[in-house]
């Protein structure tokens, strides 16, 4: 049974709509304690629905019928008030900024518990499970490349997908910032088609760099550089077969 302790926070308004999308962070402070304190401080008008911390506890801040405060300015899928669409869960980790380190196996066990449980009250595609970084890719590094994105999926919640090495090889050449052309077209529409804020267009330029970056941290964290290289290129095509399909079943379901 899953053990949810109550820890309100003023810092959330009403909702337009039920939540479709859920939101993954860190807390990028030094302590637990810190960030939800920070999280309850009716003058720093930031919260989230759930704090899970290292040892795997589940703290509820906020009700999921409403608008908590987490998300900020970004995008997803054409949604720009993520906030409205989503659930926010913050998981304890210093972050980059102070000592970024890997997330305990009894934190995650509790972030998929916790997943599997919002998941059987709201409609939520996998497609629509992403982090921080995702939907703000200029401003945001969070929940980051040693979250365990593999290990959600392979248990249900969210999209993965490993290209085999013959299909990466056949992309050719690496895109990085200052190229341009048909490849850039597709990388930048693909990203687009995705669910990325990033325009489409034929500049490799610094916006691009940012969501490469970004789509690698979710899903090829084993090299966070911004250059589309064919590994990530085959993954994104792959992610997107994926994120396609599960639109197409939800539609005829």
């Amino acid at each position: 049974m899953l053990v949810v302790r109550d820890a309100p926070s003023p810092n959330f308004d009403s909702r337009r709509a039920p939540p479709d999308m859920l939101v993954l962070h860190y807390t990028g402070m030094r302590t637990a304690d810190e960030a939800v304190a920070r999280l309850r401080d009716p003058d720093a008008r930031v919260s989230a629905h759930y704090v899970v911390d290292e040892d795997g506890a589940i703290l509820r801040l906020v009700a999921e019928e409403r608008r908590a405060w987490h998300a900020g300015r970004g995008a997803w899928q054409g949604e720009t008030d993520c906030n409205a669409a989503s659930i926010g869960i913050e998981i304890v980790n210093p972050g980059h900024e102070f000592g970024y380190r890997d997330f305990p196996g009894a934190q995650i066990d509790a972030v998929i518990s916790l997943i599997s449980d919002i998941r059987t009250r709201w409609t939520i595609p996998d497609g629509r499970i992403i982090g921080h970084s995702d939907l703000a890719p200029e401003r945001k590094q969070d929940p980051g490349e040693r979250f365990p994105w593999k290990r959600l999926a392979s248990v249900g919640h969210g999209l993965w997908f490993e290209p085999a090495p013959e299909r990466t090889a056949a992309l050719g050449a690496p895109l990085g910032v200052g190229d341009e052309g048909l490849g850039v077209i597709v990388l930048r529409a693909g990203l687009h088609r995705l669910g990325y804020g990033l325009q489409p267009g034929g500049d490799y330029d610094e916006a691009t760099k940012l969501t490469v970056e970004a789509f690698q941290r979710h899903w090829r964290p084993s090299k966070v550089d911004g250059v589309a290289d064919g590994e990530t290129r085959a993954t994104l095509m792959g992610v997107l077969q994926l994120a396609t399909a599960e639109s197409v079943t939800g539609v005829l379901s």
